[in-house]
């Protein structure tokens, strides 16, 4: 799988000389060539990386401060990126947002480097940590946002648990792309669970936009 185009790593704090889109590229995309050769992440060091993408170790320290960092932005840039939100309703954007959720599922099952990529992270608390940090958290936090938002807009009751809210949403598309490899993703399911936890959700007498 080619990387040639994958987003740029967001900006971080300056370490070292300016950075190289092309080496960075170049680096990932060793990453990646050495996972679909096979090798484990165990074996996955930064002296092998180098050696691949033909850089030197001190090119990537001076990008990542270590194999975990960087093997959290290889997954990045793997998956799709995140979707822009169209702001124009609680409704609208939720349905964005998972949407975005059944595209990574159904790109997840399509790729058995990345099915084998997680599984591995899952086995290296140091890195699953990271992802979840660095990718996770800032996922869920969006969501949040969304909510607050809707509550703040009288899109939904002032007394929703947003928290509880969230995994009500977020939940059954999980089941359906993560934890059910074998279950449907119809393209029209994150609007069945947006407009189903949606309703239960809404100021008594509000209707549906």
């Amino acid at each position: 799988m080619s990387l040639a185009d994958s987003r740029p790593r967001p900006d971080g704090p300056a370490r070292g000389r300016p950075r190289s889109e092309a080496v960075e590229r170049a680096i990932i995309e060793g990453v990646m060539k050495l996972l679909e050769e096979g090798v484990p992440l165990a074996e996955l060091s930064i002296e092998r990386v180098a050696r691949t993408a033909g850089v030197g170790k001190a090119t990537i320290y001076r990008r990542w401060s270590g194999k975990e960092e960087l093997f959290v932005d290889v997954v990045r840039a793997a998956e799709p990126p995140d979707p822009e939100l169209p702001g124009t309703s609680l409704r609208d954007d939720l349905v964005v947002l998972l949407e975005s959720l059944r595209q990574r599922g159904l790109f997840t099952r399509s790729s058995a480097i990345l099915h084998n990529v997680y599984a591995q992270m899952k086995s290296s608390p140091r890195i699953w940590s990271a992802y979840h940090n660095c990718v996770i958290g800032p996922r869920r936090e969006l969501v949040l946002d969304v909510l607050r938002r809707g509550r703040d807009n009288g899109e939904i009751r002032a007394d929703v648990d947003l928290e509880l809210a969230n995994d009500m949403f977020v939940g059954p598309m999980v089941v359906r792309a993560v934890m059910r490899p074998d279950a449907d993703l119809p393209e029209d399911l994150a609007v069945q669970i947006v407009d189903m936890v949606l309703d239960g959700l809404r100021p008594a007498g509000s209707t549906a936009s």
